[in-house]
């Protein structure tokens, strides 16, 4: 993992963050959250929420395998906090990603995405 100047890692850094992105409009002296991201006490991303107007827009929870930094399945969810997708990942020995399994809700495989690295 790089580190920084300081010395301090990426993944250090980011230990229990919660990262919120206000957004302005033009006219407009109030600001709205627009995007709020959370981090574990390992600095991996657990959970991303985009907001609009009306409230959450959609939220992406992230889990991970024991102590691992690879995301091992991620859920979406809509504005109502329904599931509407699931995807699980595979990764090759070097890290990079092997495959991606897209499910809808109910378990169902819907799609299978794979990876393929070369290099000029």
């Amino acid at each position: 993992m790089a580190q920084t100047q300081s010395g301090t890692s990426k993944r250090e850094r980011k230990k229990n963050l919660v990262v919120k992105e206000w957004n302005t409009k033009v006219g407009s002296k109030t600001p709205y959250l627009d995007n709020m991201v959370t981090y574990d006490a390992m600095g991996r991303k657990i959970e991303e929420i985009e907001y609009a107007s009306y409230g959450q827009k959609k939220r992406v929870v992230y889990e991970y395998e024991g102590n691992s930094t690879k995301c091992s399945r991620q859920v979406e969810y809509d504005d109502k906090n329904h599931a509407v997708r699931i995807k699980k990942f595979e990764y090759n020995d070097d890290g990079t990603r092997k495959a991606q399994y897209n499910y809808k809700p109910n378990g169902k495989l819907e799609s299978t995405k794979t990876f393929e690295y070369s290099y000029k």
